[in-house]
């Protein structure tokens, strides 16, 4: 049986927890209302802009006048999964929920026999997948100095991997963020970045909405499709930010929540400890009494 000495050190240890917790939820509280709304803000932008694309390019004929990053390579072999993640941990399952969607894709297209390579944002993302895939990782942008997602950094990160592309380093490329929906929900996304999908039914029908288009379709995803590269990665920035407060603030308050529960068992079995070297001092005192 722990000594009374010890109890009271561990009820003082989890108290300090306790407060750092507690002062972590808060700060989580504050930052993610900002972050929400920048998150929330980002979406109809991003949505709306994908859709033009999917738009003008199910009017278009593969040629060889089609950008590449519509038209692709023309192969499937080499995958390039992009992992973003958070700097900081103590955020829940966030991370790892991220890093679970982008291992079972990875290895299903391994078993498919395809190549699969990893580009990481954040820092959070290699520890799993540096020791899965050691020689699968081509590089890992830096968010540490980071404060508040800038569209620069999505510019930045999307000009190196439509760069790769362009080099010939990889077929298609998927990105992997979460989406978040509440505090409590953020889910997991795995969305292909490159080439642009194109809706089954729009490309099938091939039928334009009576648009002409000044310069032609070939010209205007010329300069769209980059663009959508980067607004998709800063979409995912945005997402990741408010679903890492969100899941951080739900984490700590449940931190918060258990370090209670253990303080108040701890000072239960303090109480019965203290009482039982009471009553066994008593004893002794009454034992001697009755011996004299």
């Amino acid at each position: 049986m722990a000594s009374l000495k010890a109890l009271k050190g561990r009820i003082a240890s989890v108290k300090s927890t306790q407060k750092i917790t507690k002062a972590m939820k808060m700060v989580a509280a504050a930052k993610l209302r900002r972050a929400q709304l920048a998150a929330v803000a980002g979406r109809p932008y991003a949505e709306r802009l994908e859709s033009v694309v999917q738009s003008i390019a199910s009017t278009v004929s593969v040629s060889d006048q089609t950008p590449r990053l519509l038209a692709g390579t023309g192969r499937d072999d080499r995958h390039l999964l992009v992992v973003c993640t958070s700097d900081r941990g103590l955020a829940g399952a966030f991370n790892s929920n991220i890093v679970r969607a982008a291992r079972r894709t990875a290895d299903a297209l391994t078993a498919q026999g395809k190549t699969v390579t990893f580009y990481l944002v954040g820092r959070k993302g290699r520890a799993v997948i540096g020791r899965l895939y050691p020689r699968q990782i081509v590089h890992q942008y830096d968010t540490g100095a980071i404060k508040q997602v800038a569209f620069s950094d999505a510019q930045a990160i999307a000009a190196e991997i439509v760069e790769r592309f362009d080099n010939g380093e990889f077929d298609i490329a998927h990105l992997f963020y979460a989406h978040f929906r509440s505090a409590l929900v953020q889910e997991p996304v795995d969305q292909q970045l490159i080439p642009v999908v194109v809706p089954p039914k729009a490309a099938a029908t091939g039928v334009s909405a009576g648009v002409e288009y000044e310069p032609d379709e070939e010209e205007i995803l010329a300069d769209l499709l980059p663009r959508n590269v980067a607004v998709q990665i800063y979409r995912a920035l945005l997402e990741n930010a408010a679903s890492e407060q969100g899941s951080r603030m739900t984490a700590m308050d449940n931190a918060t929540r258990n370090a209670g529960d253990m303080i108040n068992r701890l000072t239960i079995q303090y109480n019965r400890t203290r009482q039982a070297a009471i009553t066994t001092e008593l004893v002794e005192i009454i034992s001697g009494a009755e011996a004299l």
